[in-house]
């Protein structure tokens, strides 16, 4: 071995076998590690704004180029490939470690328009970082052990690969529900700089100068010490960057399998909301008002057997619950969280009647679509209470298949009752939902009314093709209870559309085409409210 060679080399705390196989550990735990980072960019973007597809497409996209930035940057860095590495891995584990909380103040605390700056910064840096430590990684297996480019390339991307895995895997099935979002980034950090950085103090500190070495033992104890105390506060930091997206205080918060659930209360005590992910969901001031008109013009006609989909809150059953003629009312909700929530809450309960103690209400804890894929029994009326198709997860429910599925499940002379959007704020979302019930086989008629807390809010009523008579009239059943807002003056007069927001040329949403979102995403009259 030549003198050249030997100094080249580091002299090793354990046989270069052993050596190659810690380091390739550490780019197994890096490669997960990095990974998380990137998904738990998705997953707070998916929950602050409920676009999964639009935060899902940035954060990748810049992650991948920052990624490539990082990998010519490295050449900087090769002449001390040990140290470069470590600090690599530091500030990849501070940043990414912290990433979660970061993006939750700014949205909380600056603005909804500040997030998306936040994030692409953000994706830039831990997709920079990355970048830089892969090539650095490289040197540091060469030059452990001499062994071909290809093999060790080979080597390295089979460690990141099964890392990435591992990473992808334990994000959703074991940081999430163990941890949380935010405990669960930190963690990783924790874990990305002990294992980044303890590596390089280890295995290659006569790489190092006394100096370099101190200052990254210095440099990992802080590091950790940062993570740690992040830790420790990040359940208070949640409840007041919660705090701080409401106008009322927080009377209860809880981050369910697929969703944030929030409730509010006004000092005074007479105003209760309920937000899923941000999004309103009713208010104890005027949630009678979007109820009865949703449910009432649906009941004149058969009514034994009901089908609810969506409204876990309990609200739309107890207005079904108010004919006695109703003899079952099958409630199709995602989420067992909100179930529970509106059985066990006093506030809602008294809101809600206790709606979900009648005997003839059923729950049933499934997706809507599939659900219905796999019905095999028929209702009078079906009731589609279910959130705005603004992204994938939720724009299948407004499709032509689902319409269809649902036009499957309604009894001969059945109605069924979909809500649909603002006919004001979102126009052509609200007239998409027409065009997809109809060619599904729903022969329906349009009505809005106004919701203060939602403000101009709309629905259709629709029945089978296949039956006489056409679109249905709008009307409310003779022996309908005792209604404070809605009666036959008010929906004739729902029947009425503002000239300014008459219906457009819009299309119908599918599965592969689901154009539901992109009229939403396209709310000009959002603008100034």
């Amino acid at each position: 071995m030549s003198e050249t060679t030997a100094h080249a080399r580091p002299r090793l705390p354990v046989p270069p076998r052993a050596a190659r196989f810690f380091v390739l550990l550490a780019v197994f735990i890096c490669a997960a590690c990095g990974l998380v980072y990137e998904l738990a960019l998705v997953a707070i973007g998916s929950y602050l704004l409920g676009d999964t597809i639009t935060q899902a497409s940035v954060v990748l996209s810049v992650m991948v180029f920052a990624m490539g930035v990082g990998s010519l940057l490295s050449k900087r860095y090769q002449a001390r490939p040990a140290l470069s590495f470590a600090v690599v891995e530091g500030l990849l584990s501070l940043i990414g470690g912290l990433s979660v909380l970061l993006l939750y103040g700014s949205f909380a605390w600056l603005s909804a328009a500040a997030y998306q700056p936040t994030l692409v910064l953000l994706a830039f840096v831990i997709g920079t970082l990355i970048g830089i430590e892969i090539p650095l990684l490289m040197t540091l297996i060469q030059r452990i052990r001499k062994q071909e480019a290809s093999e060790a390339v080979a080597d390295l991307f089979a460690a990141d690969y099964v890392g990435g895995l591992i990473g992808g895997l334990a994000f959703p099935f074991l940081l999430l529900p163990l941890l949380g979002l935010p405990k669960g980034a930190v963690m990783v950090g924790v874990l990305n700089a002990v294992i980044g950085v303890a590596v390089v103090l280890w295995l290659f500190r006569t790489d190092l100068t006394r100096k370099a070495y101190a200052g990254l033992s210095v440099g990992l104890a802080f590091i950790v010490t940062v993570l740690g105390l992040a830790y420790y506060y990040a359940e208070t930091f949640e409840v007041d960057a919660r705090q701080a997206m409401y106008r009322d205080p927080i009377a209860y918060a809880e981050r369910s399998e697929y969703q944030e659930i929030v409730l509010t209360q006004s000092l005074d005590g007479r105003d209760v909301r309920m937000f899923l992910n941000g999004d309103l969901q009713f208010s104890t001031l005027d949630e009678y008002r979007y109820h009865e008109s949703l449910i009432h013009p649906a009941m004149d006609g058969p009514r034994e057997d009901v089908l609810v989909l969506g409204g876990g809150d309990g609200l739309a059953i107890r207005e079904l619950l108010r004919y006695d003629d109703v003899e079952s009312v099958t409630l199709v909700d995602l989420d067992p969280a909100v179930i529970e929530l509106a059985s066990t809450n006093q506030v809602i309960r008294e809101l809600n009647d206790d709606s979900f103690q009648d005997p003839r209400v059923e729950v049933v804890n499934a997706d809507a679509f599939q659900w219905l894929r796999d019905n095999p029994d028929n209702f009078d009326v079906v009731i589609a209470d279910l959130p705005d198709g603004t992204d994938v997860g939720t724009s299948k429910l407004y499709t032509i298949e689902f319409y269809a599925l649902l036009e499957q499940a309604l009894e001969p002379e059945g109605r069924v009752v979909v809500q649909a959007g603002s006919p004001f704020f979102a126009p052509n979302a609200y007239w998409s939902v027409g065009h997809s019930l109809r060619e599904a086989g729903i022969e329906v008629t349009p009505y809005n009314v106004d919701v203060p807390t939602f403000g101009n809010w709309g629905f259709y009523l629709g029945v089978s093709e296949s039956e006489p008579g056409g679109a249905p009239e709008l009307t409310l059943p003779e022996d309908a209870p005792e209604l404070r807002f809605l009666d036959d003056d008010l929906l004739r007069a729902a029947l009425v559309f503002p000239i300014d927001r008459q219906e457009g040329e819009v299309e119908a949403s599918t599965m592969m085409v689901p154009k539901i979102i992109g009229y939403h995403q396209d709310r000009q009259a959002w603008r100034g409210y």
